[in-house]
């Protein structure tokens, strides 16, 4: 793959400048489309799988809450595990571009068969859901965190990092809309009444899509920046180092209050639509339109969606305003906050739900941006502070508290839709539509708070981040004119 000759100027050692190549536009389509797989399943967990659950698989709302919890606090484990093995392999194709060529297959298998419902008892079905759900996500996690690794490699630049994560993101976005616009509408065309058999197909047609994606981020993507290679790290420094890498902490801390709150708000909203909302009709220039659930739901979710990408697109207007991790703290805290006026809702405030939901998902586009920039931030400053790098295992890490966010946000939906008194496929009592109601609004906002007030205390600011670049430029440039 070509590659543009302008960028930083450096020098080899006879003193001779030398232009740092800068990525391609190719390379970090390449890159973004990636996470555009991921999303195609990620969006899918967190928009669909508890209703699958619940109201397809008929697995009660409480055991759904705890599978959750089961499965994803494993899922979680195996992060900083396959971070140190990516970490430790060595190819001629890089230490992580191979994961996610090998496991691209396998991936799109299991989520067939995650979405299958076999003809057990309802134990029976709980088991195959924790076997098929676990093996999922082990997958998931062989390919994530190796592509979340690749972020922190294909370029030594911060700021360009940054741009690299506003491309990833923009496809992630892309992946998302595809979700949330078209899956339920998959679910009919393949099903029409058998939805089992809808969910099933919509899956295959997910699969075939997230292979070829991820094949084309492997072809497309180079693997720049590595460790000294006569350094090679313990184990146990590493582990030392991440727990002593204060801004990796706070960041690691923020993503899993942050991704509770999205992650509840958005298991929440097709509960929402089906049982508050429900089917209505819309008069509109004297015509009559029946809108059923899965109307109102899929074009709320593309709505958010769109208003995410365009938060995220315009995240580097705004770090130039203001350092990234005001950003993130304000902008989070903003999401919280217009998610609290749900509550105040009714069944008919249609285009109130749409507006808030617009200014939910518009500053939330920005914090989903920074999070990455951010940990690959704090993966150079380890490296500046204690002299080793362990990119792999920062990202695992970080994915560790994205998917504690994801298990938390999981498990308490499930948790509080049984203590509200939730029956799947029934008319619900008043207790329970108050769940579903709190679940959309203020239950979720309580961990955005949280998070957008950790986030205060990180202690990278912009100006920091340049002065760690250039000293660790000059450090690799010493180690190889030694």
């Amino acid at each position: 793959m070509s590659e543009q000759t302008t960028g930083t100027a450096t020098s080899d050692s006879d003193g001779v400048k030398l232009e740092r190549p800068r990525l391609t536009f190719k390379e970090k389509v390449g890159f973004s489309l990636g996470d555009m797989a991921s999303n195609l399943y990620f969006q899918t967990f967190v928009l669909f799988l508890p209703i699958f659950y619940t109201d397809v698989m008929g697995i009660p709302a409480a055991a759904m809450g705890t599978m959750m919890l089961v499965t994803r606090i494993w899922d979680a484990i195996t992060d900083p595990m396959m971070g140190m093995i990516a970490d430790r392999t060595q190819t001629r194709w890089g230490k992580f571009r191979p994961y996610i060529l090998s496991f691209a297959i396998p991936l799109a298998i299991a989520g067939v068969l995650t979405f299958t419902v076999p003809d057990f008892t309802v134990s029976g079905k709980l088991i195959y859901a924790y076997a098929t759900y676990m093996l999922l996500m082990m997958l998931y996690t062989a390919i994530n965190v190796p592509y979340a690794a690749l972020m922190g490699v294909i370029t030594p630049n911060s700021m360009e990092r940054t741009e690299v994560s506003s491309f990833r993101f923009v496809a992630a976005f892309g992946g998302q809309i595809i979700v949330g616009a078209a899956t339920l509408g998959l679910v009919q065309y393949f099903g029409g009444e058998n939805e089992a058999l809808g969910w099933q197909m919509t899956m295959v047609a997910y699969g075939a899509l997230a292979v070829a994606l991820l094949f084309a981020t492997f072809y497309l993507t180079k693997e720049r920046v590595s460790p000294t290679k006569e350094k090679r790290n313990k184990v146990s420094d590493d582990l030392k180092d991440l727990f002593q890498n204060k801004p990796w902490v706070l960041v690691g801390a923020a993503t899993l209050f942050q991704l509770t709150y999205i992650v509840m708000r958005g298991s929440s909203t097709t509960y929402y639509f089906r049982y508050f909302v429900g089917d209505q009709q819309l008069e509109l220039l004297g015509w009559t339109i029946d809108l059923t659930y899965a109307i109102f739901a899929s074009s709320f979710i593309t709505a958010g969606t769109i208003a995410t990408l365009i938060g995220a697109v315009l995240t580097k207007f705004f770090t130039k305003l203001m350092d990234k991790k005001f950003v993130y703290s304000g902008f989070l805290l903003s999401s919280a906050a217009f998610s609290c006026f749900f509550f105040f809702l009714q069944p008919d405030n249609v285009l109130l739900m749409y507006t808030l939901n617009v200014l939910v998902s518009f500053f939330f586009g920005s914090v989903s941006v920074l999070q990455w920039a951010i940990y690959t931030d704090a993966a150079d400053y380890g490296e500046w502070k204690f002299g080793r790098r362990a990119t792999g295992l920062i990202m695992a890490a970080s994915l560790f508290a994205l998917k504690l966010g994801l298990t938390f946000g999981g498990a308490i939906t499930g948790w509080m839709l049984d203590v509200h008194g939730f029956v799947p496929l029934a008319e619900q009592t008043g207790e329970a539509m108050l769940g579903i109601r709190l679940l959309m609004s203020v239950y979720p906002a309580i961990f955005g708070f949280i998070g957008g007030g950790i986030m205060l205390f990180y202690p990278l600011k912009d100006a920091f981040m340049v002065q760690i670049e250039e000293e660790l430029e000059a450090r690799n440039e010493a180690d190889e004119n030694a």
